[in-house]
């Protein structure tokens, strides 16, 4: 792979960073080691401004090119927060924090990232400044949502955002994106079907809100099967269900369904919603009891734009070559707050092949080191190429 040199030199670097993150893995809001850890790098690297505390444990690194005439700014992205899952590993770097771990390659992440900044404070030969944003509480924290919140693309002056995730079954260091919606948006939602509880020898006595919530947790699959265009992709995922009883022979008097929706189409926002409500409440009432529904807005498709689209798809090609480039991937229904930042900025997202790996999540799962220049070099690429001294 054409990875840049500079960048390969300093590869086993990249790769001690990254296992130390790894090994010390943080939940979202708490990464205060990690962001110390990305604040000293980026101040030994050179870099014009570091600061720290943005959206409580962001870090925002500033690097200026050899002209900043052009006044373009581009921002770039990592992550940095882990997830509650125990590693399964036998690995020197695997977690030294139970019940914590790196299971989605945000270590991988960061350090491609610091790799590209590093690379980027040496040389500099661009006109314009580019802006790192080291984002805390990416898993379901609503991190990217806090730094744009915090002001970050006002406050420097970001034009166009880019960032990259990893993604095993795609070939080692292969990358794949495309146009428009490639990630899901990722809503929560919380139904409590409440009824009148009572003996289970007595059923006639009661309202049994666990018939009305089974039916429900079947009619529920209705929005995706009967209600929406075959030809859009959603999905209505009921990932729990819990009664207020833990009796063998008790009719509960409430029981609780939780779950996400997941859609491609911004437009669907708020009719999953209005749909979800209407059932829920016509199926509780059917079976004597009522329904409440708490449903939250996570974070909206992953969108990205055409041309910036196009332009990472090109820098990809010149690190891995084009037949390594996929630019018509297949979305995927998982959520990334990424889309909060695309939502107020033109850009894209793309991703990175982890190769043969476990599984996004899972407690075996580990970031492949030898993409860590691959990744770094797409960043490189994408600031001297989008950023190109005139």
């Amino acid at each position: 792979m054409p990875i840049k040199n500079r960048i390969a030199e300093f590869h086993p670097d990249m790769t001690a960073w990254r296992r130390d993150i790894h090994a010390h893995p943080e939940l979202r809001f708490a990464e205060t080691r990690t962001a110390a850890l990305v604040a000293d790098k980026l101040r030994s690297f050179g870099c014009d401004v570091v600061e720290t505390g943005i959206a409580q444990t962001g870090v925002v690194g500033v690097i200026h090119g050899k002209s900043t005439a052009s006044g373009r700014t581009l921002g770039f992205r990592a992550d940095m927060d882990a997830l509650p899952i125990h590693e399964q590993s036998s690995a020197e770097h695997a977690s030294q924090t139970p019940g914590i771990m790196h299971a989605c390659g945000h270590d991988g992440h960061t350090t491609m990232l610091l790799g590209a900044a590093r690379y980027l404070a040496e040389t500099r030969n661009f006109d314009g400044t580019v802006v790192l944003l080291f984002q805390p509480a990416e898993e379901g924290g609503g991190g990217a949502l806090a730094m744009v919140e915090a002001g970050v693309m006002e406050r420097f002056g970001i034009d166009e955002v880019y960032g990259m995730h990893n993604m095993p079954g795609i070939p080692t260091g292969a990358f794949a994106l495309r146009p428009g919606p490639l990630l899901a948006a990722a809503d929560f939602f919380d139904i409590t079907v409440a009824g009148r509880g009572g003996h289970g020898a007595l059923p006639e006595q009661t309202a049994d809100p666990t018939v009305a919530a089974a039916a429900l947790l079947t009619a529920l699959q209705t929005i995706a099967s009967r209600n929406t265009d075959p030809k859009t992709a959603v999905v209505v995922t009921v990932g729990g269900l819990r009664s207020d009883s833990d009796a063998h022979n008790v009719i509960p008097d409430r029981v609780t369904l939780k779950g996400t929706t997941r859609y491609l189409d911004p437009a669907l926002k708020g009719w999953i919603k209005d749909r979800m409500e209407t059932i829920a409440t016509g199926t509780a009432q059917a079976y004597g009891c009522s329904a409440t529904l708490d449903y939250s807005y996570v974070v909206p498709p992953t969108v990205n734009q055409p041309d910036q689209t196009r332009i990472a798809a090109e820098a990809a090609a010149r690190v891995a070559g084009a037949d390594a480039v996929d630019t018509q991937a297949d979305p995927t229904m998982g959520g990334e707050d990424f889309a909060d930042m695309l939502a107020v900025r033109p850009g894209a997202f793309i991703l990175i092949g982890n190769g043969d790996s476990a599984g996004l999540h899972h407690p075996a799962y580990d970031f492949n080191d030898a993409i860590l220049p691959v990744g770094s070099s797409w960043f490189a690429d994408l600031a001297e190429s989008r950023l190109a001294a005139s």
